[in-house]
């Protein structure tokens, strides 16, 4: 995994792990290429961070050192990655390679419907998720994510949309279904670079933290209707936003 900076958490992050799955024989450097430029565009390898050596990266994917060697020349061809020799050399994230860009880009190429499609399928796993976590989560799990989320602080929008990353899935996660949890991390990094232009507006990021913390009470409440009813309203919220920003001038 890559070498933590002073600050950023030590442990993986959860989203981190959906991201860095072994990937087998069937992808070879393009899955491995796609894998590594989605954790770069979304923000979970930052500018000028230091990716894994080759071989750890090959360990990590479960594929050959050459296949790495392959994908890695790619993402340094797209301008994502820059190698340095010497004895701190290696494989870092490019200083240009801006999330935010790189998020703008592609919800200025995806259509409406597109959008909608994945806020639907983004909105059935989250609401079969907490619906069960509303059933089976234990008070105290429910406050100390509460308590995380209340201490958040809305002026560091990368802790921002990490923290909440973070918080949604652990919430998730109550639900006890291992299938379902695994599915919201899928989902969660394809929709998380997304998220982080809807941080960048101050009234969405208030609208997302109140419809989050209504989910929240809702799931520590045991009520699974209000639980769903909130999610659906957050994810379509969310899709409203981009929609509008989608609108606007280039």
């Amino acid at each position: 995994m890559p070498e933590p900076k002073a600050d950023r958490p030590t442990s993986p992050r959860r989203l981190e792990g959906a991201l860095f799955q072994s990937i087998g024989d069937a992808g070879r450097a393009e899955l491995v290429e796609r894998r590594l430029a989605d954790a770069i565009t979304g923000g979970l390898l930052r500018a000028g961070e230091r990716l894994p050596s080759e071989s750890d990266l090959a360990r990590t994917f479960g594929v050959a050192p050459a296949t790495v060697r392959e994908s890695l020349l790619g993402l340094r061809a797209r301008g994502l990655v820059v190698t340095r020799r010497g004895r701190n050399g290696g494989s870092f994230v490019a200083e240009g390679a801006d999330p935010l860009s790189h998020a703008l880009e592609s919800l200025r190429n995806s259509s409406r419907l597109a959008l909608r499609d994945l806020g639907a399928h983004y909105a059935a796993i989250t609401a079969a998720c907490v619906r069960l976590a509303a059933r089976r989560a234990v008070p105290t799990e429910v406050e100390q994510l509460r308590t995380r989320f209340e201490r958040l602080d809305e002026a560091d929008l990368e802790q921002w949309r990490r923290t909440l990353d973070d918080v949604q899935i652990e919430l998730v996660a109550l639900s006890q279904s291992a299938r379902l949890t695994r599915e919201q991390m899928r989902l969660q990094a394809e929709i998380s670079p997304l998220l982080r232009l809807v941080d960048t507006v101050a009234e969405y990021r208030g609208a997302q933290r109140a419809l989050l913390l209504a989910v929240i009470d809702a799931v520590e409440r045991g009520d699974a209707a209000g639980a769903v009813e909130a999610t659906e309203q957050m994810v379509d919220a969310v899709i409203d936003a981009l929609i509008e920003m989608q609108s606007r001038p280039a």
